[in-house]
């Protein structure tokens, strides 16, 4: 660091005298810098003095400040002194005033107690002077004002006088009491015409009975009604009126009761309600009379007579809600919701407006009539408190109603369906028979009539009797179906199994199917409209859904009736096209008369089917129509004898034709285009018929090959027989199975190619490959077995469609016609 600054100083030298001839200079830098040395001397001796002066007056101010605090602590401490003597010179002022303050305030309370407890004192004697010469309105007053007094004395009630006092009081109230339910005993007793102050004095206690205990009014209230219901019980207990028939002289004895006394009522306050709690206490001694009534019955009572009482006891009921309740029809209002709400109600907007104009100004007639006499009566809830107090007691015994009920309705649906003509009138736009309409009229007549009477168990055991009515007419419905025939003789003519239809019986099928669907809907809103009307914990059980499958059974046995029909009249075309000299045809020509009577058959039936049913019926109908056809059709090829080449081109002109009819037919509806499903399905099931028919029109060499690449699913015994049709002798034919069963194909089970019983009902089940190789198809009467084994119910389509579709090939059974039939 030094020989840095020295070398800085040489540095400064060199620079300032680089020269010898500079040196001369020296002399005056000097001086120059010895005066700035001396001034820079000067100026630090200046600062110097000026610290020392600064820091002697700053002790000198920090001695000033702490003397003054000083002064100032000692200021403050005198200050406290005297204020602390000042203090004590004020409470020894105010001691003695304080006194006094404290005096004045005893002498006060003294003063006041003494006055009231005199007061008190005065009213009690008062008080047991009005009490012994009953007078009640002088007493209800001093009642008021003693009892404002004693509570001012609840402090000093352990002192004597004042637990004399109160002891005092309540002997006169007891005293008081006595005598109010004493003179009270005489009202109903005919005293009260005589004497016409005794209203009037009455009147009076009962301001008394207020001033009293609430436990008082309570207890002379129930004491009255017990009195005023003495009578009644004694009347209506005996032999000759304790009977079921008599419950409305029950009735009007409470009313003309009420209507008699209502002036003499008057001198109750309107806030006790007597006459409200009156009727409360007489319906549940009713009640208990009824039960026993009921229940001492020997037999079941008569339904008349049950009906007419529970009619009377609800009309009852509902006067006394009107009168001491809000005046709402919670009753009424139900049974428009039974009426109204029915399906097919053709009631207009007007009609129910003009409906209830005319109830609003007949109830506010009578309303403004009773408004002021009733006006007073009115008790909170006492409209829930009447319905059903009586009434109820009528639930357990109301079997024989429903019984009745139902037994009225099955004889009204056995004469409906006697009288049911099972046509529709020229004009009707429902296409539905009228007997069905008539049974769901005559039930919501029923309905209509119970939930007047019961919203309640009879109500739900209504219901269920409307489930069985439905299920009786749907079982008349299905019995009206054509049958197929059985018997020895339908066997013998080939006729078993088979179900033979005429026009009309085509024409009551489709009624019947139109009918089955309006029942479905109908119930359905029917069980919608009772969990509506019922009790709250009946309602999720109303449930149609058991009658609504009855009626979906009926339309898909009507429908599968509908095409086996149809199908039996194609029995006929299928004979003809059998008797074909097909092996000696010489030439082609037109399409053969077997396809023509196929196409009248047609255009004879599927017009009026078409206009009878709804689209998505028809179009089940024409579904399952082409799924029998088609392999029927197919299977009827073998059963022609020998088939020549002409007479299998023959045979395809004509397959083509039947082909051409089937897709025509939703034509014949005036629709303007088939369901592609249908057209899809059409197409591939007579396919197959043609593929059949070109494997006959190949050449015997390579006829394997034809019906390997045409039909691969095809069975040994069905080679076989095209071999016969092709006219091959035995002989010839093995060689050519021989090269056949070289293909692998003789994998497939042979079985006899016939045309097998239809089943006649309708259900979906799940076929499944019992064959642990998926190219093995199952056998047929594998597959007939287990379609007869499902019995009714069990197929949509017959085990003709099940032989038919078992010859399909595997990739159509994945999306194919097989499925079709489980899921359409």
């Amino acid at each position: 660091m030094a020989t840095a600054g020295k070398q800085n100083a040489l540095d400064y030298i060199n620079q300032m005298f680089p020269t010898e001839a500079s040196l001369s200079g020296v002399e005056p830098l000097m001086q120059k810098i010895h005066s700035e040395i001396r001034k820079v001397d000067a100026e630090i001796l200046t600062a110097v003095r000026q610290q020392s002066n600064s820091g002697t007056k700053a002790r000198e101010d920090l001695a000033a400040a702490t003397h003054a605090v000083q002064e100032l602590i000692f200021k403050i401490q005198a200050i406290k002194t005297k204020a602390e003597q000042s203090e004590t010179m004020v409470q020894e002022i105010c001691r003695d005033i304080k006194k006094l303050d404290f005096a004045k305030k005893h002498i006060t309370t003294t003063i006041t107690a003494l006055h009231r407890l005199t007061m008190l004192v005065s009213a009690v004697e008062q008080l047991q002077v009005m009490a012994s010469k009953r007078q009640y309105k002088e007493a209800a007053a001093q009642l008021e004002a003693v009892n404002q007094l004693c509570s001012h004395f609840e402090a000093y009630r352990d002192i004597p006088k004042i637990t004399e006092l109160k002891d005092k009081f309540k002997s006169i109230k007891t005293i008081l009491k006595s005598h109010v339910f004493s003179d009270f005993s005489s009202l109903g007793s005919g005293k009260e015409t005589e004497d016409t102050t005794l209203l009037h004095q009455l009147s009076d206690a009962c301001l008394v009975v207020d001033a009293l205990e609430p436990s008082v009014r309570e207890e002379l209230v129930k004491i009255f009604c017990s009195r005023e219901l003495t009578s009644y019980q004694q009347i209506f207990e005996g032999a000759e009126l304790a009977k079921l028939d008599k419950a409305e002289r029950r009735y009007a004895w409470i009313k003309r009761r009420l209507r008699t006394n209502e002036e003499i009522w008057k001198i109750f306050p309107p806030q006790w309600h007597v006459s409200y709690l009156l009727c409360i206490q007489f319906c549940k001694l009713t009640r208990a009379q009824l039960v026993e009534i009921l229940n001492n019955l020997n037999e079941k009572p008569d339904v008349g007579t049950l009906l007419l009482a529970l009619q009377r006891t609800l009309e009852f009921e509902e006067e006394l809600a009107e009168k001491f309740g809000d005046g709402s029809r919670g009753r009424e209002s139900g049974s428009d919701i039974g009426e109204n709400n029915m399906g097919n109600s053709k009631q207009t907007i007007l009609d129910i407006r003009k409906k209830y104009e005319k109830k609003l100004a007949a109830h506010n007639g009578i309303e403004n009539e009773d408004q002021d006499g009733n006006k007073d009566l009115s008790v909170p809830g006492a409209g829930l408190n009447f319905r059903g107090i009586i009434s109820s007691c009528f639930e357990p015994y109301l079997m024989v109603y429903v019984e009745l009920e139902e037994k009225t309705l099955m004889e009204h649906l056995e004469k409906l369906v006697q009288e049911e003509t099972w046509d529709i009138e020229e004009g009707s736009q429902t296409n539905i028979l009228s007997s069905s309409m008539q049974v769901f009229l005559i039930i919501r007549r029923s309905l209509k009539r119970c939930s007047a009477l019961t919203k309640n168990q009879t109500l739900y055991n209504l219901f269920k009797v409307f489930q069985r009515i439905l299920k009786a007419y749907a079982t008349k419905l299905y019995a009206r179906l054509p049958k197929s025939g059985t018997g020895i003789v339908a066997a013998a003519t080939g006729m078993d199994g088979q179900i033979k239809t005429s026009d009309r019986d085509e024409r009551v099928i489709c009624y019947i199917v139109n009918t089955a669907e309006y029942c479905h809907t109908t119930s359905g809103e029917l069980a919608e409209n009772v969990s509506k009307i019922v009790e709250p914990q009946f309602a999720d059980s109303t449930d149609m859904s058991e009658v609504q499958d009855e009626f979906s059974a009926v339309i898909t046995k009507a429908l599968i009736t509908l095409v086996h029909g149809i199908e039996t009249k194609f029995d006929v075309e299928m004979a003809a096209m059998t008797r074909v000299p097909w092996g000696t045809l010489e030439s082609v020509g037109d399409q053969s008369e077997y396809v023509n009577g196929i196409n009248t058959i047609f255009t004879a039936s599927i017009p009026v089917l078409g206009r009878l049913l709804s689209p998505i019926y028809f179009q089940f109908f024409l579904d399952k129509l082409a799924s029998n056809l088609g392999p029927r059709f197919y299977l009827n090829i073998f059963k022609c004898k020998q088939i020549s080449e002409t007479g299998a081109q023959q045979m395809l002109l004509d397959t083509q034709a039947v082909k051409t009819i089937l897709l025509d037919i939703p034509s014949l509806r005036k629709q303007k285009s088939a369901a592609a499903g249908y057209s899809k399905f059409v197409t591939r099931e007579m396919s197959k018929a043609e593929a059949l028919l070109k494997v006959i029109l190949s050449a015997v060499d390579s006829v394997a090959d034809t019906y390997c690449a045409l039909l691969p699913e095809g069975t040994l015994s069905e080679f076989q027989r095209i071999l016969d049709l092709k006219g091959l002798k035995r002989t010839e034919q093995q060689s050519i199975l021989d090269d056949y069963n070289k293909r692998g194909a003789g994998t497939y089970q042979p079985a006899t190619v016939t045309k097998p019983t239809t089943p006649s009902t309708v259900s979906a089940p799940v076929v499944t490959n019992q064959s642990n190789n998926p190219g093995i198809i199952p056998l047929k009467e594998e597959i007939v077995a287990r379609a007869a084994a499902l019995g009714r119910g069990a197929a949509t389509t017959g085990i003709r469609r099940f032989l038919a579709l078992t010859e399909s090939t595997t990739r159509d059974r994945k999306d194919g016609s097989f499925r079709k039939l489980f899921t359409g």
